[in-house]
């Protein structure tokens, strides 16, 4: 699943790779915020346990100069994502089991050289509220 608010021949400056289409309710949060202050975003359902080559492909090939990972149960995703690049990547731990506890210790819980950021269980927006963050400093 590929889904974008932009045209063809902008470059899109966030992702947001979510793991499952059952992080869909998280995940709409970002996109919410992101749609507001007109930032260009590519939203990719890959999951890194089931489809590890399709998240290989899209993080080498993607532009984007930040990503913002939505995970849930183990949260392996945001782990995988920054191990694969030196973009900045945000997780979003997602409430399931042990009510968001698990995942958002997985996120959190990263090894040294592999960095994530973390915001609070289910807190699409303020995900995309850092990111914009983000772009403002490289903008300066």
């Amino acid at each position: 699943m590929s889904n974008s608010n932009i045209d063809n021949h902008a470059k899109t400056l966030i992702s947001i790779i979510a793991g499952s289409n059952s992080d869909k309710e998280v995940y709409k949060k970002a996109e919410k915020i992101l749609r507001q202050e007109n930032i260009r975003y590519d939203l990719q359902i890959i999951s890194a346990h089931r489809d590890p080559k399709k998240l290989d492909e899209y993080i080498n090939s993607c532009e984007s100069l930040i990503f913002i990972a939505v995970a849930g149960l183990s949260a392996a995703l945001p782990g995988v994502i920054a191990s694969k690049t030196e973009k900045p990547v945000i997780g979003v731990p997602v409430s399931s089991k042990l009510s968001g506890l698990d995942a958002l210790l997985s996120i959190v819980q990263m090894p040294p050289k592999v960095p994530v950021a973390c915001v609070g269980i289910d807190s699409g927006e303020n995900a995309a509220y850092l990111a914009i963050r983000i772009l403002n400093l490289l903008k300066k």
